[in-house]
């Protein structure tokens, strides 16, 4: 379980690919304070720590989370948000982001305002009944609130500490992001339908 809140930048120092899986190496100021078995959100994809130096700590993603995820779109040189996963006696600052990505969204556009940015989303219209205004939404990870969704896209507000402090500032338009609606909606949601059908 983590809580969206990015605690640092990891670089993608290294990619190999091993039959159907990838190991990602990344280094970052936290590497060095992980363990083995640990789970670290990439982008908001739960990974396991699987070697590690004081340096960089190595996670593999499998085919299935290449797929469904904007982990391959990764080059040598990127950038990941990166945070660890809560403990009991930690503050949830964000909301309760578990680490599975639902869909990709995709960078329709990013427009500056008076010092902070708007970075306008789309994604599967199939997921609209879970993204509502001043709702919660995990894009690349990182805890966002929701603002001006209309049909498949919806905005998000990024401040110059989070531009600055994820991989907010090196997105474009047209790159994809790891989208993970509010668990709390997406059960909601599922009584909902149960109910209807009775």
């Amino acid at each position: 379980m983590f809580s969206g809140i990015i605690e640092q930048l990891g670089e993608v120092v290294k990619i190999e690919k091993d039959k159907d899986n990838f190991h990602f190496y990344i280094k970052s100021e936290i590497s060095k304070n992980t363990y083995i078995d640990q789970s670290i959100a990439h982008n908001g994809v739960c990974l396991t720590v699987v070697e590690k130096t004081d340096e960089w700590h190595k996670v593999t993603a499998i085919y299935e989370t290449m797929k469904l995820t904007n982990l391959g779109e990764l080059l040598t040189g990127d950038f990941v948000n990166l945070e660890i996963c809560i403990t009991a006696d930690k503050l949830l600052d964000g909301h309760m982001v578990q680490g599975h990505v639902d869909t990709i969204g995709k960078v329709m556009d990013i427009k500056e305002a008076g010092g902070s940015w708007y970075f306008q989303i789309s994604y599967d219209n199939q997921y609209s009944n879970l993204i509502v205004s001043k709702g919660s939404v995990a894009v690349n990870g990182t805890s966002l609130t929701v603002v001006e969704p209309v049909d498949n896209t919806f905005k998000v507000a990024i401040i110059p500490y989070t531009y600055e402090h994820t991989n907010f500032h090196s997105l474009k338009i047209g790159d994809k992001v790891n989208l993970e609606f509010d668990i709390i909606g997406k059960y909601v949601a599922k009584q909902m339908v149960a109910y209807s059908t009775k």
